[in-house]
């Protein structure tokens, strides 16, 4: 017979039920497969994939890429999937039932999360501006001018932080913070699940009409030829093959706190092995197809000024807002390419930018029992506030730059590492999260899934981190043509990587309030059957 008294008994394991009516849930797993791909879907699949290809082989790449994805991006995307689904909690909870010793690793994701919160949102409103300058080509005849000069009006880094505003970079960062601030009040299924099932359908759409449009562009055929033209001899480069994990690891949302969250709003006899396979080949499928709209334009773009392609070939922001700004002044129906890509940014943005939020909301809901607006609140007042200061002044280029090299590298990376030896190794979960994954999956993953994320997903990703150290200690970091100050690397780089592993730390000292229990939630089928 227990000593203690009701009042001071733990909390019993919640029941599924009991959670979906706190927390909120998607209405089905078609829901959840389209907010999952929402989430990979975004900027990096648009601007990075294509130059990574283009920069490692070719053609040559998909090998690497599609080996990656096989033994890094889906085992990872499973384990993700595993600890959401069947802790039934966010990132931080999640890592406490599974053991109270890990929830700092949860907290190390959300603060990770809300960092890059900050900037993707930032991109998204200069792509909103963008969308209006291309009805009109209101960035003139040399948009790479346009970009750091009239919009941005960037500062030089070597003279200090700016703190003057740039009213362009300002009203349309606002306007964005408060488009996000309703889709996150509304709730899991009515904002984070209703945006999703929306936008991926309209997203997939414009970007295949941005890519009939471009193959038949003249010189689309150059691009594609520079392209998908192999260079097998790459593949004998560990450096391809670093690449080809990093873009998988990257573009698939794992590792920081976004499958974990959404995997938790799903009901307990989901599908999550046949989830994660049809998530995984729709990434890669869009990134191929973002590949081919990409380089057929590039390909035009080369013809067009005379110069071979290697000279118009740029990823990231020079992509987005100077070589297609080129691109759109000199295509026939410049403008139509213009809105469908510029469109095709804001909705694969704002489906990620909500899944990024949605770590850190899940997080502050469990921990302090918050309602869905109070929570809301307070997460996207304080973000609001510090992702207008730092990006709407015209040190915005250099902080961006700076805090997503490292915050991608350093952060998601070795928090991706460190988790997959700490939960394999030491807290040996292993045989319980196949256990779950097979009960209810329909791809069975004994065997094959064990063996990969135990050992060759945390050496391949171990290697990518050591790599990018590496080149990162002997090279000083900085844009083409930019002396960043090393104080400013300092701060921005390494100083917002330590500050978020040290936040996540002192976040887990908080205590759980006496009513949220640590404890693995009960199926509600397992419920009757105990009670009979």
């Amino acid at each position: 017979m227990s000593t203690q008294s009701p009042a001071s008994q733990p909390p019993s394991a919640p029941t599924q039920q009991a959670i979906e009516a706190k927390r909120g849930a998607f209405s089905s797993r078609k829901v959840f497969i389209f907010a999952a791909i929402g989430s990979a879907v975004g900027l990096g699949n648009i601007w990075r994939f294509p130059m990574e290809a283009y920069e490692n082989g070719g053609g040559a790449f998909i090998l690497p890429y599609i080996i990656a994805l096989l033994t890094a991006g889906i085992p990872f995307l499973l384990l993700d999937y595993v600890m959401g689904h069947r802790s039934r909690g966010s990132a931080p909870l999640a890592f406490a039932r599974t053991h109270s010793k890990t929830e700092w690793l949860g907290w190390w994701q959300v603060g990770i999360c809300f960092v890059i919160a900050l900037y993707y949102a930032a991109i998204l409103a200069w792509a909103l501006r963008y969308t209006i300058f291309s009805t009109n080509k209101g960035w003139g005849d040399d948009p790479d001018a346009f970009f750091g000069g009239d919009f941005l009006q960037a500062s030089d880094p070597a003279k200090g932080l700016s703190t003057e505003f740039v009213a362009g970079l300002l009203i349309p960062l606002v306007i964005v913070w408060i488009a996000v601030v309703l889709i996150m009040a509304l709730g899991v299924q009515k904002g984070v699940g209703a945006t999703s099932v929306i936008f991926i359908p309209v997203l997939v759409l414009a970007f295949l009409a941005l890519v009939v449009r471009s193959l038949f562009l003249p010189g689309a055929g150059d691009g594609l030829n520079a392209l998908f033209t192999p260079d097998w001899a790459a593949l004998s480069d560990t450096g391809v093959w670093a690449a080809a994990y990093s873009q998988i690891f990257f573009s698939l949302s794992i590792g920081f706190g976004i499958m974990i969250t959404y995997s938790s709003y799903v009901g307990r006899k989901t599908d999550m092995t046949g989830s994660g396979l049809v998530v995984g080949f729709a990434n890669s499928s869009f990134e191929l197809l973002c590949g081919i709209g990409v380089f057929s334009a590039l390909g035009f773009m080369a013809q067009a000024q005379g110069v071979d392609i290697s000279e118009v070939a740029t990823g990231g922001p020079g992509l987005a807002f100077v070589a297609f700004p080129t691109i759109i002044n000199e295509a026939p129906a410049g403008v139509v390419i213009g809105l469908l890509f510029f469109l095709s940014l804001i909705l694969a943005g704002i489906t990620s930018l909500v899944s990024i939020l949605e770590v850190v909301i899940s997080a502050i809901r469990d921990k302090f029992e918050l309602s869905r607006l109070g929570a809301t609140m307070a997460v996207c007042v304080p973000a609001t506030v510090i992702s207008i200061f730092f990006f709407s002044t015209k040190s915005a280029l250099s902080v961006l730059d700076i805090v997503d090299n490292f915050i991608n590298k350093f952060g998601i990376l070795l928090v991706a590492v460190v988790s997959m030896v700490v939960l394999i190794w030491i807290v040996r979960a292993l045989p319980d999260f196949v256990e779950h994954l097979n009960a209810h999956g329909s791809v069975p993953i004994r065997g094959w899934w064990p063996a990969l994320i135990a050992v060759i997903t945390p050496l391949a990703l171990a290697f990518v981190l050591i790599n990018d150290f590496t080149d990162t200690v002997k090279t000083k970091y900085g844009l083409p043509d930019t002396d960043y100050p090393d104080w400013m690397v300092g701060t921005f780089g390494w100083g917002v990587v330590a500050a978020v592993i040290i936040s996540g730390v002192v976040a887990s000292l908080v205590k759980w309030r006496p009513e949220t229990s640590l404890e693995i939630p009960v199926a509600v089928d397992q419920t009757v059957e105990e009670n009979r």
